[in-house]
């Protein structure tokens, strides 16, 4: 038998890739307080899945789009009048708001909603799983292309102007990169949670390690222990499994805040 007929490994697969995924972005988007960014760009995506049952497209399609027209427009409008917080607030509550208005309008998709809300991990398909993979990797390769450049504008920007490096054109690379970490993980743990898989395990990271290329990895391996725990937990007490790997991403996030206060005792 092929271990992928198996719905269990199909969901432990997407679930681990797309805690690959998250974990270099989670660093940036935690270095940057780009939180209310990354949770944007998960509100909007529910206006691509409703796209995407609309035009009968790939679900992924629609809602990259969507995440990558968010990311740009607020990359472009800041600083033109207009807060980022505030850009990020219209188009968060406005699109969310859209995308919910018009599923509910697409007869046989209500039922689905929750699924599109919290995510349904259990339900990924062979085809699903090659797609989150192919972000992935899309990912990975994004962020070894530019990590340096990304860390320098982030943690040093005098020293990343005197280097001639384009604090803008960063800025969409990880807009980009967002997007199609959106893409992936809706699938896995829904629109309203995917923020907290980009956030969490990478907080969780930070007191324990002491480089960014360390806390990447870190982060990493806490995010795929949340997912295959949180699978795992779901599946023996039968709760919703995106919500268990998020509680517990927050438990191992309690926990290394613990230990790293028990280390500088």
């Amino acid at each position: 038998m092929n271990y992928l007929d198996d719905f269990m490994v199909r969901a432990a697969l997407a679930g681990v890739g797309v805690a690959l995924a998250a974990a270099p972005l989670g660093c940036f988007v935690v270095w940057r307080r780009m939180a209310y960014f990354g949770d944007a760009t998960a509100h909007a995506a529910l206006l691509g899945v409703a796209l995407s049952l609309a035009l009968d497209g790939p679900i992924m399609v629609g809602v990259l789009a969507v995440a990558l027209v968010v990311g740009v427009c607020v990359t472009f409008l800041s600083g033109r009048g207009l807060g980022e917080d505030t850009i990020l607030g219209v188009l968060a509550h406005s699109l969310l708001a859209v995308g919910l208005v018009a599923v509910s309008f697409m007869s046989g998709v209500r039922m689905d909603l929750m699924g599109f809300l919290m995510g349904d991990i259990l339900g990924v398909s062979k085809t699903d799983l090659a797609l989150i993979w192919g972000g992935v990797v899309a990912i990975l390769g994004i962020m070894i292309w530019r990590w340096n450049a990304l860390l320098t504008v982030t943690l040093n920007p005098d020293l990343a102007q005197a280097a001639g490096l384009n604090s803008r054109r960063e800025q969409l690379v990880l807009t980009v990169a967002l997007a199609v970490v959106v893409a992936v993980a809706i699938k896995v743990v829904g629109a309203l949670l995917i923020s907290a898989l980009l956030i969490i395990p990478a907080a969780a990271a930070r007191p324990l390690v002491r480089t960014p290329e360390a806390m990447a990895i870190m982060a990493a391996g806490l995010g795929a222990v949340a997912a295959l725990g949180g699978l795992g937990a779901a599946f023996q007490w039968n709760t919703q499994t995106g919500p268990t790997i998020v509680t517990l991403a927050a438990i191992l996030f309690v926990a290394s805040h613990l230990i790293g206060a028990l280390r500088r005792l």
